[in-house]
C-alpha cells in the first residue's frame, strides 16, 4: 500500500529519519522529540481502517546503561545507511508507535524518510531482544501524534 505522498509502507527492519521522542522525555509531559534521528521499524500492523501503525526504535550514539537493552549497529551497516561512523546502538526496551506517516517522520536530502534497511540477521537479534523484554511487559511503548 502506498499513502498519497507516494511512499512506500515501512517493512520491519526498515530505517527512517525521526524526530523520537524517549520515554522519559514523554514522562515529564514532553510532546516533541527534540532531535531527529534514525529509527528501526520493530512491527507494522494494518488496523482495520486500512491505517498502518508502526513501533519504531531509536538509534543512539549513547552506550546503553546497566538496565538498558540494546543491539549495537556495525560498522559495516552504518556504512551501507550512510549514517555517521561513530559508535551506535538500536535501544531494544523501549519505542514509539504512531500511525503512519505521521507529524514526526522527517525527510533526508533526497526527500524520502528512509535511509534504507538493517540485514535480517541483525534485524533477527533486535526482535529476539524485544521478544525477551516484552515477555516481561517491560518495553515502554510512548504513543505518538496519528
Amino acid at each position: 500500500m502506498k499513502p498519497a505522498n507516494g511512499w512506500p509502507t515501512p517493512q520491519p527492519g526498515d530505517v527512517l529519519s525521526y524526530a523520537y521522542l524517549w520515554h522519559r522525555e514523554a514522562q515529564t509531559g514532553q510532546e516533541e522529540g527534540l532531535k531527529d534521528r534514525p529509527v528501526v521499524v520493530v512491527l507494522a500492523s494494518e488496523l482495520l481502517e486500512g491505517q498502518i501503525r508502526l513501533h519504531v526504535a531509536p538509534v543512539t550514539h549513547a552506550p546503553p546503561q546497566r538496565e538498558t537493552v540494546a543491539v549495537e549497529l556495525p560498522a559495516a551497516v552504518k556504512r551501507d545507511l550512510q549514517l555517521d561512523r561513530e559508535r551506535s546502538w538500536i535501544v531494544c526496551d523501549e519505542m514509539n508507535r504512531f500511525i503512519w506517516p505521521g507529524p514526526d517522520i522527517r525527510l533526508l536530502d533526497n526527500g524520502q524518510p528512509y535511509y534504507g534497511a538493517i540485514p535480517d540477521w541483525l534485524f533477527a537479534e533486535v526482535r529476539t531482544a524485544f521478544a525477551a523484554i516484552a515477555g516481561r511487559r517491560a518495553v515502554k511503548a510512548t504513543p505518538r501524534s496519528s
